[in-house]
């Protein structure tokens, strides 16, 4: 795995950096820019 580089994306909820990279299947309507989290079984 890689180190990610630039900044962190700013949450409009806090206002402080967002530490979210993935989002679950239910919520993805409400963070349409996070990347879907797959749970294998």
């Amino acid at each position: 795995m890689t180190i990610k580089t630039g900044p962190k994306p700013i949450a409009n909820s806090t206002g402080k950096t967002d530490k979210r990279q993935r989002v679950t299947p239910e919520n993805k309507p409400k963070h349409p820019t996070l990347k879907v989290h797959k749970h294998k079984k």
